[in-house]
C-alpha cells in the first residue's frame, strides 16, 4: 500500500481544476489509456504572456489525478517562461513528496505542460525527436535521459519509477541499463570530478549552503506555509529547523532527505548529510 501525503489524498479525492478550456491557447496529450495512464492538459495564456487558467483531464491513479491538480494550481497566474522551468520534482514536493513507484506521474505532468507550451508556441518538443527505447510506453532516449540526470537516477529500477520505461514487457532493460551507464560516465566526466574534488574551505561550504537554502529550499517550502532554518554546519553534517507546516510533519524526513539534502548535494557537495534540529 503506498503512502500518500496529506495534500496528495486533498488533490486525489478533491481535485482542482477538472475539465478542459475552450478555444485554449494550449494544449498538451501525453500517455494512453492503453499504457494506464493519460493527461490532457490544457492552458489559457494572456497577452503578457501570463497562464490565466489551466485545466485537466487525466486517466490514472491518485498520484497521477493529485499530480494534474496541483499542476494547474500552481500554473495559474505564472509567467509564461517561469512555466518552462517547470520540473517534476517541483510538483512532487509542492505535494509533499510522491512515493517513488509513482514519481512517474509527476514527470508526465511536466511533459503535458511542456507540450502545452509548445503547443501554443509552435515549437516542436527536442523530447519528440528523441528515438523510442520503451515501446509499451513509448518512453524516448531523450526522456530516459534527461531523468537519469536530472533526478540523479542510478538504477533500471528508478528509472522504470520516474518514466515507466521497462515497467510493461522489460524487454528494453538491457538499453536502459546501457543509457544509465552512459548517462552516469558522462556526468564523471574528468572536468566534472575535478569539480567535486576541489577542496572547499568551511566558510564557503557554509555561504552556498545558505544561497541555495535562500534561493530555491525556502520558496519551495514556503508554498506550502512550511520554512526552514540553517542552525550550523559541522564539517560534512548541516542541521536545519523545519518551521511552519513543516514543522512535526509526518513527511518530514523524506523533505529533509530527498529534498533538502538531494538538493544541497547537487548544488555544495555531494557528501552533505542533512539533520533535523532536535
Amino acid at each position: 500500500m503506498w503512502e500518500y501525503t496529506d495534500k496528495v489524498q486533498e488533490h486525489f479525492t478533491n481535485p482542482k481544476n477538472v475539465g478542459e478550456i475552450k478555444n485554449a491557447s494550449g494544449t498538451g496529450n501525453v500517455g494512453s489509456i492503453a499504457c494506464g495512464d493519460a493527461l490532457r492538459l490544457t492552458i489559457q495564456v494572456d497577452e503578457n504572456d501570463i497562464i490565466t487558467d489551466a485545466k485537466f483531464k487525466t486517466f490514472g491513479c491518485a498520484s497521477a489525478i493529485a499530480s494534474s491538480s496541483m499542476l494547474t494550481e500552481m500554473l495559474k497566474g505564472m509567467k509564461l517562461e517561469d512555466a518552462k522551468n517547470l520540473t517534476n520534482d517541483d510538483i512532487a514536493q509542492a505535494l509533499g513528496g510522491l512515493p517513488k513507484e509513482k514519481m512517474h506521474c509527476s514527470v508526465m505532468g511536466r511533459e503535458a505542460l511542456e507540450a502545452a507550451i509548445a503547443d501554443y508556441t509552435g515549437v516542436m518538443l527536442p523530447m519528440a525527436q528523441g528515438e523510442v527505447v520503451c515501446e509499451c510506453f513509448g518512453v524516448t532516449d531523450l526522456e530516459i535521459i534527461r531523468a537519469i540526470k536530472e533526478n540523479s537516477l542510478a538504477s533500471v529500477e528508478e528509472i522504470t519509477n520516474f518514466t515507466k520505461a521497462g515497467g510493461g514487457c522489460g524487454k528494453c532493460e538491457g538499453r536502459l541499463a546501457a543509457l544509465l551507464v552512459e548517462s552516469t560516465d558522462k556526468q564523471s566526466s574528468p572536468a566534472t570530478a575535478q569539480k567535486k574534488k576541489k577542496r572547499m574551505t568551511a566558510l564557503e561550504k557554509i555561504k552556498k549552503i545558505e544561497e541555495v537554502i535562500e534561493r530555491e529550499i525556502k520558496p519551495t517550502l514556503k508554498k506550502d506555509d512550511g520554512d526552514i532554518q540553517l542552525i550550523d554546519v559541522d564539517g560534512d553534517f548541516v542541521t536545519v529547523s523545519l518551521r511552519g507546516t513543516c514543522a512535526g510533519c509526518y513527511s518530514s524526513q523524506t523533505t529533509l532527505k530527498e529534498y533538502v539534502e538531494k538538493k544541497l548535494r547537487e548544488q555544495v557537495l555531494d557528501t552533505l548529510i542533512v539533520e533535523e534540529d532536535k
